[in-house]
């Protein structure tokens, strides 16, 4: 039941994403031949009056057929008979729409369940934190250099820092102090983390503005930590084995989200939503980002890039993509990471 409603869950972004780009396409007078959720066979479809509808067997993608969008086309409605900055509107409106669905998502999660600040509420016993001269009611803004936006970002940036010290800039009644602080080193379900050592102040019962505000700041926390992974994965500073999951991985977590409660799977979702978001918007052939890239060139320059460039591109980085989701799916099944 649970792995169904993560399924479910994980469908529904995808059926975000690909609304976003079918919205726009209609708002520009494109003509969209099919919207397609799931990726392989087609299991179910039904013709409208002008686009088929189709259901396909893996839950791992969509996608939406514009006329014109791999060949040219005269036709007034064919994607590519608009302009650069129409086209633009259209790619981008797949990310645009994961974004707003976390927004949502994330603005009735906190104004129910409430949210932690980076403020001191409190200290362990002998903890490097209070060591160091952080004291209760600072709130941190920057770690390493790195501005703060939720209490996620000091947890992630004492990981990242793998036991060495870390820089904090704190707010103190309007002050700002420096501190220099090394993080002990503990071992969690047996895994190896690092902690300062003070508690977070938990608002538990937040109004409508203080949500709204703290929804921004955690999307822009996760937009940040997502391109912070990629980075890391890119530069071989994770664990294949163990830090990166794929499709299997993310159903898994969904199920275990489920578990938890509705509340607790719209939260996964929509830090899902963020995620596919970002990935989407890499400038890398076959995804939303690199037809940006295409679209701004011919907008600079003028000229329309050649179809075979574009179509040599996009096809070489579409075989990147799913070569790379194959090993990532493999790496589910042989070396799954634990929950």
């Amino acid at each position: 039941m649970y792995i169904i409603m993560a399924i479910l869950g994980f469908s529904l972004l995808i059926i975000v994403h690909e609304l976003g780009h079918f919205i726009m396409a209609k708002v520009n007078g494109i003509k969209v031949e099919e919207f397609s959720i799931g990726m392989g066979p087609e299991i179910f479809s039904k013709q409208g009056k002008e686009t088929q509808y189709s259901l396909r067997l893996f839950p791992i993608g969509g996608y939406v057929k514009m006329l014109g969008e791999e060949e040219v086309s005269d036709d007034e409605r064919s994607f590519s008979s608009k302009s650069p900055l129409r086209r633009i509107s259209v790619i981008l409106a797949g990310a645009t729409m994961n974004i707003i669905f976390a927004i949502v998502v994330f603005s009735i999660y906190f104004t129910n369940i409430g949210f932690s600040e980076p403020v001191v509420s409190n200290f362990l016993e002998s903890s490097p934190a209070q060591e160091a001269g952080l004291e209760i009611g600072d709130r941190i803004i920057k770690i390493d250099g790195s501005k703060v936006f939720t209490a996620s970002d000091v947890s992630i940036g004492i990981q990242l820092a793998k036991g060495k010290e870390i820089e904090l800039l704190v707010d103190r009644n309007g002050i700002e102090k420096e501190l220099t602080i090394t993080p002990n080193v503990v071992e969690v379900n047996g895994t190896t983390a690092y902690q300062i050592g003070y508690y977070n102040t938990v608002v538990e019962n937040p109004s409508i503005a203080q949500a709204i505000k703290h929804t921004f700041n955690e999307t822009i926390s996760l937009v940040g930590q997502t391109y912070k992974s990629l980075k890391l994965m890119v530069t071989g500073n994770v664990n294949f084995k163990t830090d990166v999951g794929g499709p299997v991985t993310i159903i898994k977590m969904s199920g275990q989200a489920a578990k938890s409660g509705i509340a607790t799977l719209a939260y996964f979702l929509a830090f899902i939503s963020i995620n596919l978001a970002v990935f989407n918007l890499l400038p890398f052939p076959a995804l939303d980002g690199g037809w940006t890239v295409i679209l701004l060139i011919e907008l600079i320059t003028r000229r329309k890039v050649p179809d075979k460039i574009v179509g040599a591109a996009n096809y070489v980085g579409f075989m990147i993509l799913i070569g790379f989701m194959i090993l990532v799916t493999l790496k589910d099944i042989l070396f799954p990471i634990k929950l």
